[in-house]
Order: C-alpha cells, then sequence, then structure tokens
C-alpha cells in the first residue's frame, strides 16, 4: 500500500511562487490552496535535515506569524510523542508562549 502528497507550484517569471496547492486523497484534500508550505525531511545518509519552505507573495505577514507560532506548538507536541522528553517538551512550548507573547498573537 503507499500513499502520496503532491504539491503543485505555480511560479512568476522570477520563480517566485504565486499559487500553491496541495493533494492528499487519503486524507480527503483534493487540490486545495494554501499560501505557505514547511515540509522538513530527514536524509539519513547525511544525518541532516533538508527543507522546502515556500510561500506566495501574496501571504499576509499576519498570517505567516500565526502560521509559525502554530508550526512550533505542532513541533513540540511531535516532539512528544517521537521522544517522550516531557522536560524539552515543556521548554519548548515555553518558548511558543513566549513567541506569541512578543508577537502579540495571543489576546
Amino acid at each position: 500500500m503507499t500513499s502520496e502528497i503532491k504539491f503543485n507550484i505555480q511560479l512568476d517569471e522570477n520563480r517566485v511562487p504565486e499559487k500553491l496547492h496541495w493533494s492528499a486523497q487519503d486524507g480527503g484534500v483534493e487540490t486545495e490552496e494554501t499560501k505557505a508550505i514547511m515540509l522538513s525531511i530527514w536524509d539519513n545518509k547525511a544525518q541532516e535535515t533538508m527543507r522546502i519552505d515556500l510561500w506566495t507573495k501574496d501571504m499576509p505577514v499576519d498570517e505567516m506569524k500565526v502560521f509559525f507560532h502554530q508550526t512550533l506548538v505542532a513541533m513540540a507536541d511531535t516532539f512528544h510523542r517521537a521522544t517522550g522528553d516531557e522536560k524539552m517538551t515543556d521548554t519548548m512550548k515555553d518558548f511558543c508562549d513566549y513567541f506569541a507573547e512578543k508577537l502579540e498573537l495571543k489576546k
């Protein structure tokens, strides 16, 4: 069995993303538009993370700040599920709260 996630990136003449779409049939997503993508891939041979960070030129800065905050929170949750390390998870969540406070994301 396999599962596939697809990204379609429409670029302008300077190769800057204008439109981003993604599909994941197993998740019920078919050609949904988005404004930003952050993808991390572990390269086992090189023992390093490869990254793809894309956002459209019309991605609002205020939405980008929320996107980053939510990504950091999700990373803390994933770190906890992957490692069970409560102490570092709490430290990461403290940073997420600090990040949100400094960007005035929490009301």
